[in-house]
């Protein structure tokens, strides 16, 4: 089925006991053994697995074309049990231009031994086997991310992947910004993929919650899922259930914000008070002919801005904005924005022109008119 109609109608049935069409909460944190001790509906305890959550791993996995979904109670928590499951001394190679929390987080824990870390240009397929060489011979995992949050680069997912698998790495992948209706990396060789499923796998800016999707359920896998039960990470019920309601409207949602994005970096570039659109969709764009390979549907809905005059222009042309919120997150159903290198801090590879712009489900020109006023104040 085509992936509006399998969002739209799941989970595909109709509940036992009443016939609903919407799944129920079960808040239940234990469950009753038989006469022989076993758990005659397969579960015992909710820190390992919530009921509730099972309708929303299903479609994911379904959407990503995996063997297995676990969710979890945020995107690091998934993020920090996946990378903790891993081999003693393994070696990450990573882009320089990610999810900073994630990046701070290997690089903290690098420095304190727990495993080796190589930063690459994202798109340096010749830096990618470079690093993937040095660690030849040890568990190794090679964790991409495209496009790129915050500057729209697009790697090669199918070409990495084939390094990586014959230097023996493990390849993940975080498609948050992107989601399995633009791009579904384990049909281009990825093992395991990443959501911040907060983002737009919600999108409505009220759950906190994060998702791992696996192509097979191996020896790793299994570590995965002991170790979100070892930490109490799973998601909980109340937060499985919005979860899975937002993500029905997944298909509507996110081809509508990528095409405003296009709109916007379309009608954006080449203006004088901007020295670049950073947006996969643009024919100019470098990673332009590697998107319309691996994408489908649109190029998503994150758009970044650099503006002329450097950080004191962003912030000027960034106060003036009425409809996009400026806050931390992106793929809701309201516009955000955010001065990235200020939010990232001291030593992000950000540049402090940037603006980075989530497009929600506004008007495409209210959000253009309103971008337009705002850098008109950009020049001071």
């Amino acid at each position: 089925m085509h992936p509006s109609t399998r969002v739209a109608r799941a989970p595909g049935r109709a509940e036992a006991t009443f016939g609903g069409l919407v799944p129920p909460i079960f808040p239940s944190t234990t469950y009753e053994r038989d006469a022989v001790g076993a758990y005659p509906g397969g579960h015992s305890y909710s820190r390992d697995q919530n009921p509730t959550g099972e309708p929303a791993e299903a479609l994911l996995n379904e959407l990503e074309g995996g063997a297995d979904a676990l969710l979890f109670g945020s995107g690091m928590a998934a993020a920090t049990a996946l990378l903790d499951a891993l081999e003693p001394d393994t070696h990450i190679v990573a882009p320089r231009h990610m999810y900073w929390t994630i990046r701070a987080w290997l690089e903290a824990e690098a420095a304190k031994g727990a495993w080796r870390l190589t930063l690459v240009d994202n798109t340096d397929l010749a830096a990618w086997n470079a690093a993937l060489v040095s660690g030849a011979g040890a568990a190794q995992l090679a964790w991409v991310e495209t496009p790129s949050n915050p500057m729209g680069d697009v790697i090669d997912l199918a070409a990495v992947a084939a390094i990586a698998h014959d230097h023996g790495a493990v390849v993940v992948a975080d498609n948050t910004t992107s989601t399995p209706i633009h791009t579904r990396p384990i049909e281009h060789g990825v093992d395991i993929v990443f959501h911040s499923a907060t983002k737009q796998l919600n999108g409505h800016g009220d759950v906190l919650a994060g998702a791992l999707v696996s192509n097979e359920t191996n020896e790793l896998w299994e570590r995965v899922r002991h170790q979100r039960g070892y930490r109490g990470a799973v998601l909980g019920p109340f937060e499985s259930w919005l979860l899975f309601r937002g993500m029905k409207t997944l298909w509507v949602r996110v081809v509508r914000s990528s095409a405003t994005a296009l709109h916007l970096a379309s009608a954006l570039q080449g203006h004088p008070a901007l020295a670049d659109v950073l947006y996969p969709g643009l024919p100019d764009h470098a990673g332009h002919a590697v998107a319309v390979r691996q994408m489908e549907h649109g190029f998503g809905m994150l758009v970044s801005i650099r503006v002329v005059g450097g950080a004191d222009a962003a912030r000027r042309a960034l106060n003036a904005l009425e409809l996009f919120a400026d806050a931390t997150s992106l793929g809701s159903t309201e516009s955000l924005v955010e001065h990235r290198s200020r939010v990232e801090g001291v030593g992000s590879p950000v540049p402090d022109d940037l603006l980075r712009l989530s497009v929600g489900l506004e008007d495409p020109d209210d959000l253009l008119a309103d971008l337009l006023q705002a850098l008109d104040h950009a020049t001071g």
